[in-house]
């Protein structure tokens, strides 16, 4: 069963659904039923939003959008948790729209308990997460057979010396098995220099723009030049770069 709220709604409810990687048809059947059913949507920029005014122009749904974009336009944390409330007090059925996963660096436990504290009912709906999906979509498992038997997703947007910083990277790098690192375009460089105190420059690495999406593209390179590559090809948010040995598997077929 999807983790439910045990509470009884005052008006309406919140559903956040994991919209998956960007795909439409990679949301979950649950995720699709709950935007059918919803009278208002809160919208982040990624996922499944190309097609949501189209999907849902018929249906008298409003939609707003409360994209966090990286270094750019920020709707403040605390004003989603409002307008979660506000438009759920007044009985409608809301739909929190989030990229990938809500539990994989999604903010959904603390929308989750936003509702809890208002007394609003509220259900998580499982999303296919970038960190697995977008570089399969380029080809690239992130376990293997007889290669690596682990992988580690790790958020990149912060500097591995910066002192809010979680990640011990160096260690991370001992572990072994495959890396894949998300929102982390700027903090590349940084990010590869740390990790080459451990593994070698040549370690495979690859970096997947825009994943399941019509623009995506992918450039494979090493780990030692990941940094350049992504500079020289204008990598830009959003983006998953992968650094292991399987980084370096020939696609199929």
């Amino acid at each position: 069963m999807c983790p439910t709220l045990d509470l009884e709604p005052m008006n309406g409810s919140v559903t956040l659904v994991g919209g998956g990687p960007g795909a439409w048809d990679l949301i979950t059947v649950r995720g699709l039923r709950a935007l059918e059913a919803a009278d208002v949507i809160l919208t982040d920029h990624l996922g499944p939003t190309d097609q949501l005014d189209q999907f849902l122009e018929t249906d008298g749904k409003e939609i707003v959008d409360v994209a966090k974009l990286p270094y750019a336009k920020q709707v403040a944390q605390e004003r989603i948790n409002a307008l979660m409330v506000e438009h759920a007090q007044a009985g409608k059925r809301v739909v929190r729209l989030k990229g990938g996963d809500p539990y994989v660096f999604g903010r959904g436990f603390e929308e989750l308990h936003a509702c809890a504290a208002a007394g609003i009912a509220c259900e998580v709906v499982p999303g296919v997460t970038s960190a697995v999906s977008v570089p399969a979509a380029a080809g690239i498992p992130v376990t293997q057979r007889g290669m690596t038997h682990s992988f580690t997703v790790v958020s990149g947007h912060l500097a591995p010396d910066d002192p809010r910083s979680l990640v011990d990277w160096e260690a991370l790098a001992r572990v072994g098995g495959t890396i894949v690192v998300i929102m982390g375009v700027r903090q590349a460089p940084a990010i590869a220099e740390t990790l080459q105190r451990v593994l070698p420059g040549t370690t495979p690495a690859a970096v997947i723009q825009d994943g399941e999406t019509a623009r995506q593209r992918e450039v494979r390179t090493t780990l030692g030049s990941l940094a350049e590559t992504m500079a020289r090809e204008n990598i830009t948010n959003p983006a998953v770069y992968v650094i292991g040995e399987v980084a370096g598997l020939a696609h199929a077929g």
